[in-house]
């Protein structure tokens, strides 16, 4: 197959090339396996050219590594397979504690893990690599505690494993299909020690969940949360602001900054990566993390896509869809119902941010605590940490978050 794509409109310059042939059609990222790529070629524009890039490549299937301490969960979501009209498979990855087969009678709290954006329940494999951890895993000193490492992939992106109107009732079957068939096989102590945690993409789903199913999940370790409140959705205010891309004062608005708060791309740059990912043409089905959260927050299209918060070329705010992004702004859902979830969640929340967080996560973080300290009953117990010059996940371990939780766990026996 030969494929012919113009240039025409591309800055003079060097550039690095590599063509990707996306044939995957379960998966909703540029990474599956099975998809085809070439090479990279260094290109240098500065005349009309004819360059041939030969796809040579495939991207294997997705493994774990061999270990008789890790095992691979994978079932059928019936409500899911229900939902698309078509097989729905959900995976994840178990590490298992060091004790676990010399006592086959003992019961393990168990940890449900929620990676970074995008991630894969393969992050296993890397997490063993690493020799500190893999040494203290297997060492006595190491908690006993079952880990659970939930995937990531969902049809818009990372699925968030909530329920949506587009991508379907993924944080039912979490609940109801994937833990239980989990906690059937493995030897866990259920609900009164089951814990949640992630940073990012994980520090706001870890936390959505622990507020959501609150009777689930005995324990939430949420750091760097994506914005868990949307009067600072990064730097926007959804249900004021205008415009996504642009300030009051007319200025681009930044999507990362490093340490010192110097801008690194605007939201506006971003959003236009994420255009051109989108076999839409917009970000609306990327595969990336605006146009997951908008697959996670909006109400469905009749083009059976997402309806955009805001246009992806001028950024203009759409307020009727912002409105709907209500019911998954954190800070509002805790608002209205605190009177019942409060005393549910006593005890149960641990947040960490870093007040120079990449991705200016911390204001929203900061609002979210400020509602939390002027709660009654009850008034709230939740830790909430912030760390000055401090960025973007800093503060994540996984060896010190299963010390709290080992903690927590004897608390509750």
């Amino acid at each position: 197959t030969t494929a012919h794509f113009k240039l025409d409109n591309v800055p003079e310059g060097v550039y690095h090339i590599q063509a990707l042939w996306d044939q995957d059609t379960t998966e909703s990222r540029i990474d599956a396996p099975g998809i085809l790529f070439s090479d990279v070629t260094i290109l240098e524009i500065n005349q009309r050219l004819k360059v041939d890039l030969e796809i040579n490549q495939k991207i294997p299937p997705r493994k774990l590594v061999k270990n008789k301490f890790v095992k691979l969960v994978e079932i059928q979501s019936d409500t899911l397979s229900g939902w698309w009209h078509r097989p729905v498979r959900v995976k994840a990855a178990v590490l298992l504690p060091s004790g676990y087969f010399e006592n086959n009678e003992e019961k393990y709290p168990v940890r449900y893990n929620v990676a970074g954006y995008g991630r894969r329940y393969t992050r296993i494999n890397y997490l063993l690599k690493e020799k500190d951890f893999s040494d203290y895993w297997f060492s006595k000193d190491a908690p006993q505690i079952i880990n659970v490492f939930l995937d990531g992939e969902g049809p818009f992106g990372d699925s968030y494993q909530l329920d949506s109107e587009n991508n379907g009732p993924y944080g039912y079957s979490l609940v109801n299909e994937l833990i239980p068939a989990i906690e059937k096989e493995y030897r866990t102590e259920g609900a009164k020690l089951r814990f949640v945690d992630g940073c990012s993409t994980g520090g706001w789903v870890s936390l959505a969940l622990q507020l959501f199913y609150p009777d689930v999940f005995n324990g939430v370790w949420s750091y760097s949360p994506d914005a868990i409140e949307f009067e600072n959705y990064q730097l926007t205010n959804i249900y004021k602001d205008k415009n996504a891309f642009y300030n009051e004062w007319g200025n681009l608005r930044p999507a990362a900054r490093d340490l010192t708060g110097d801008p690194v791309v605007t939201f506006k740059d971003f959003i236009q990566y994420e255009n051109v990912l989108g076999v839409s043409g917009s970000y609306l089905n990327s595969g990336g993390q605006i146009g997951a959260h908008t697959a996670l927050y909006s109400p469905r299209g009749k083009n059976k896509l997402p309806v955009p918060m805001f246009d992806p070329v001028t950024g203009e705010i759409d307020s009727l869809v912002a409105q709907s992004w209500k019911k998954y702004d954190l800070k509002l859902y805790l608002e209205k119902n605190w009177a019942t979830l409060g005393p549910k969640l006593q005890g149960k929340i641990f947040i960490w941010m870093g007040d120079m967080d990449h991705f200016y996560l911390n204001p929203a973080t900061r609002a979210f605590d400020g509602f939390l300290k002027k709660t009654v009953n009850p008034k709230s117990d939740a830790t909430v940490t912030f760390e000055a010059m401090k960025g973007h996940c800093a503060g994540f371990s996984h060896k010190d978050i299963l010390q709290m939780m080992a903690k927590r766990a004897e608390q509750l026996r």
